[in-house]
């Protein structure tokens, strides 16, 4: 299930946000983690399985670019494979599907983790060495919508 992001989430999506850190998760992006959540949670979606936090996932439109961007999307690494990924890209698409303002879907991500954004059609368009901590480069990626 996919559910609107409550205040009451916070501990539990940051206990599964550490279970990445530091293989896909510099330390210090806790604090922004944390940062948007207090700003955008209207932005975040809870992911729960058999009634268990297991991840979430934001989005946003840039109005300056036109575009869509998905951001902090991660699950419990115990659930990764049952599709809850694909679930939560397919319900941010059609949040994006209902704006005509957006002309292009971006995301950005790491090394780790750009093989899964290419199976929805991303494509590289540029990479930053140690973007977001040492050894966690940046991989801009952005696919036609």
């Amino acid at each position: 299930m996919i559910r609107p992001y409550l205040p009451t989430d916070k501990n539990e999506l940051i206990s599964i946000f550490l279970l990445h850190t530091p293989e896909y998760f510099d330390p210090k992006e806790v604090a922004d983690y944390e940062a948007y959540l207090s700003e955008n949670a209207h932005l975040y979606f809870t992911i729960e399985h058999e009634n268990k936090i297991v991840g979430g996932v934001g989005y946003y439109v840039n109005d300056r670019n036109k575009s869509g961007q998905i951001t902090w999307i991660f699950f419990d690494p115990a659930y990764v494979g049952l599709g809850l990924g694909r679930k939560a890209m397919e319900h941010c698409f059609t949040i994006f599907k209902s704006d005509p303002t957006i002309e292009k879907l971006v995301v950005t991500t790491s090394q780790k983790a750009y093989k899964f954004f290419e199976k929805f059609g991303y494509g590289l368009v540029e990479t930053q060495k140690d973007y977001w901590g040492p050894g966690l480069d940046l991989y801009l990626m952005e696919r036609e919508f």
